[in-house]
């Protein structure tokens, strides 16, 4: 196992660059970050530690047959992205994603712009049985540190992939799609009297703005999730959980 000591070490510099997204992309890898990373089986590119790590996380990390360095306590502290660090940060390659072999019921998020909104849906779509996320263009990254912590690994799993919005809703069309979105307009319907056909892709919007009005002139269902006290509106990921979860109760009932 290497130790690396000095922050001129190119290695330590490579990984170092991975905080940012054009580097990401670049490089096609990404960090995510504790102990739970090591449970899953998706192979990584380099596991990294801190100097003094417990042993139970190196045990934990022998299964995985990667390259593993050690970093010393203050290299380790500009690299990791928590305030509370397991000691244990892990370097994986990209999935390269394409927009082909899509299951029939999908989801579309337009211009999600925070990435712990981002993980949650992207954790909250992979619990309820959903394997593809398109994101429109100008949506936060992916593998943004926050999002790839919030999604509590789930991202490992998911199939995510990225498209101009202008392109969005050909896209959808030409491949069969029927198009639901959630805006709050005057012939919007409760979610629970939407109607699936056999392809469907859910589109959720923007925090402040939400779906775009391109989209939503397009699309073939507009859904809302009513509100009975006093709240103004749901928050992103939760109201994708609702909608996702009914759903997949649906479909499991057809």
């Amino acid at each position: 196992m290497d130790i690396i000591t000095s922050k001129d070490n190119e290695v330590y510099k490579n990984l170092k660059k991975l905080k940012t997204k054009k580097y990401r992309d670049l490089e096609g890898m990404f960090l995510a970050e504790g102990r739970k990373f090591l449970e899953f089986k998706e192979t990584p590119k380099i596991i990294i530690f801190k100097e003094g790590v417990s042993e139970e996380i190196i045990e934990m990390a022998k299964d995985h047959d990667c390259r593993k360095i050690i970093l010393t306590e203050k290299l380790f502290k500009e690299l990791t992205s928590q305030e509370n660090s397991q000691g244990v940060i892990i370097c994986y390659n990209s999935k390269i994603n394409e927009l082909e072999n899509l299951e029939d019921n999908i989801v579309i998020l337009n211009r999600v712009a925070d990435p712990g909104n981002l993980g949650t849906i992207i954790r909250v779509a992979d619990a309820a049985g959903f394997k593809d996320i398109i994101l429109t263009k100008g949506s936060v990254d992916c593998y943004n540190d926050k999002t790839v912590r919030s999604s509590m690994g789930s991202i490992l799993s998911m199939n995510i992939s990225y498209i101009d919005e202008n392109e969005v809703v050909e896209f959808l069309k030409e491949k069969g799609y029927k198009i639901v979105v959630t805006a709050l307009e005057k012939d919007s319907v409760p979610y629970t009297k939407m109607k699936l056909k056999e392809k469907n892709a859910f589109v959720f919007g923007n925090e402040g703005e939400g779906v775009s009005q391109d989209i939503i002139k397009s699309s073939d269902e507009k859904v809302i999730i009513p509100i009975y006290g006093s709240a103004e509106s749901l928050n992103v990921a939760m109201a994708t959980g609702i909608i996702l979860y009914d759903v997949r109760n649906r479909l499991e009932n057809r």
